[in-house]
């Protein structure tokens, strides 16, 4: 089948280390992207995502922020759906009781309480410095300015976690998309976006979504693999992944993505 687009997640997917594409990435992206359009599919902010974009040289191309909250052309914004500030005050009171710090972002900003290791393995993944400040303040802010979250990340110890993700569930899983990206990080988005709702919205058709091939390695790209015309796992990834992938390639550190674009996509 002849593709028209490559959708990819970055973190433990496309990117080979914590920060960065490989050369042999780049020059399996650089021989593919006249013929197809490659989209970048992530839950990081724009500006964690577009200095890749550059490196693979397709920073003419949309970019999926947010795990789809969030959808740039450019400078121009396609589409952008944010949590109510309600629901930001509600998981931050869960988030104080089980001395859970949290990370606020809305479009580049990005706010957190205190510095942290986590914090700074934030910055030095993904090129981005947030603003520390308390989060009530955070929640004043918004708002008056009328806005909520694109993204939330609750911090803390994989035993904090395990406590309170059933509790965001009960409450807040209807209102709220919940996953968790590591044992240590848990990830709120808006319940009515995900990656391939966004997929879908740079599509002319629903039959389109056959010639589009997706990549990804976590529970936040499932809906994405399953559902695409092809979708490929990375050997990294979740079992769960995998089990419903159509293919599953080498680990992101084995450049995983650019042995299968070698392989599979002859142009």
């Amino acid at each position: 089948m002849k593709f028209q687009m490559l959708c990819s997640d970055l973190d433990g997917t496309l990117l080979s280390t914590k920060d960065d594409v490989s050369d042999f990435t780049i020059s399996e992206v650089s021989r593919i992207k006249e013929a197809m359009q490659i989209v970048l599919v992530s839950a990081r902010m724009p500006k964690s995502m577009t200095y890749l974009q550059e490196r693979l040289g397709i920073a003419h191309e949309p970019i999926i922020c947010y795990n789809g909250a969030l959808v740039l052309d450019g400078k121009k914004e396609l589409s952008s759906t944010f949590m109510d500030i309600e629901y930001v005050e509600k998981v931050y009171q869960l988030a104080e009781k089980h001395n859970i710090k949290l990370g606020l972002y809305y479009n580049d900003e990005w706010y957190v309480e205190i510095d942290s290791e986590r914090v700074q393995k934030e910055i030095n993944y993904t090129h981005a410095t947030p603003v520390f400040r308390n989060t009530k303040d955070t929640i004043k802010d918004w708002k008056q300015r009328e806005i909520g979250a694109h993204k939330i990340m609750l911090m803390g110890t994989k035993e904090d976690a395990d406590d309170i993700f059933p509790l965001l569930q009960k409450s807040l899983g209807l209102y709220l998309h919940l996953y968790r990206s590591n044992d240590t990080l848990i990830e709120v988005a808006p319940i009515s976006v995900s990656k391939l709702s966004a997929i879908k919205s740079l599509l002319p058709n629903k039959e389109a979504l056959q010639k589009v091939i997706a990549f990804g390695d976590n529970y936040n790209d499932m809906e994405m693999l399953k559902f695409a015309g092809s979708g490929v796992a990375v050997a990294n990834g979740r079992k769960e992944l995998k089990a419903i992938a159509n293919h599953v390639t080498l680990k992101n550190t084995e450049h995983g993505v650019a042995h299968f674009i070698k392989e599979h996509l002859v142009i």
